[in-house]
């Protein structure tokens, strides 16, 4: 009788153990998700500043990026304001543009990346075919296109400067399910780009 109550008491414990690990984990997804949804209210602010003609409008007194950029996916309805850099602690708040390439909506090839488990998750549902929407600082717009997907080796891949033409490509770590963050594989989605549309409205 002894025996069966410990292993009862024993069994609860574990029980009480086991969902004090799952509510920590859950807590932690909880707070990364929050984190990124609120900086991005406090980037598209940032964002309106930018585009009246501010040069570097920091979101928050201690941010050491600041908005370059609009990304919009119509027919995903995702809508995201792109950072300059692609440092870890810039990836925590939005997509980045990677320093050396382009800027966003200029002639040449721009790169941007994100975390694929919140902001760049959605390029796993990206098509060929699908058109992506850039805004720049001087709040022209521009259309792209997607025209495929690769994974590469991030250890042997390399980006080229391109031709003069806007070319896009959007990057982010693969697989999407992976556990353990860090791994050597991208996904990368390319697309290219008519002629630009001018002002400030949608195109």
């Amino acid at each position: 009788m002894a025996r069966r109550r410990v292993l009862r008491q024993a069994a609860t414990v574990l029980g009480l153990l086991l969902a004090a690990l799952g509510l920590w984990q859950l807590g932690g997804a909880a707070w990364i998700h929050g984190k990124a949804a609120l900086a991005q209210v406090l980037l598209r602010q940032a964002w309106a500043g930018t585009l009246s003609g501010a040069a570097v409008v920091r979101p928050w007194p201690w941010a050491d990026t600041y908005p370059v950029a609009r990304l919009e996916v119509p027919a995903l309805g995702v809508e995201q304001i792109v950072l300059a850099g692609a440092s870890g602690r810039s990836l925590a708040f939005g997509p980045g543009h990677l320093d050396g390439t382009a800027p966003p909506g200029a002639p040449g090839h721009s790169v941007l990346s994100g975390h694929r488990d919140t902001h760049f998750r959605f390029l796993r549902d990206l098509t060929p075919g699908a058109e992506l929407r850039l805004q720049g600082a001087d709040g022209g717009w521009h259309r792209y296109w997607v025209t495929g997907s690769q994974v590469v080796d991030a250890r042997q891949a390399r980006f080229s400067a391109g031709d003069g033409r806007r070319a896009l490509t959007l990057v982010t770590c693969y697989p999407f399910d992976a556990l353990e963050p860090g791994g050597p594989l991208r996904y990368l989605v390319f697309a290219e780009a008519e002629p630009p549309h001018p002002g400030t409205g949608a195109p």
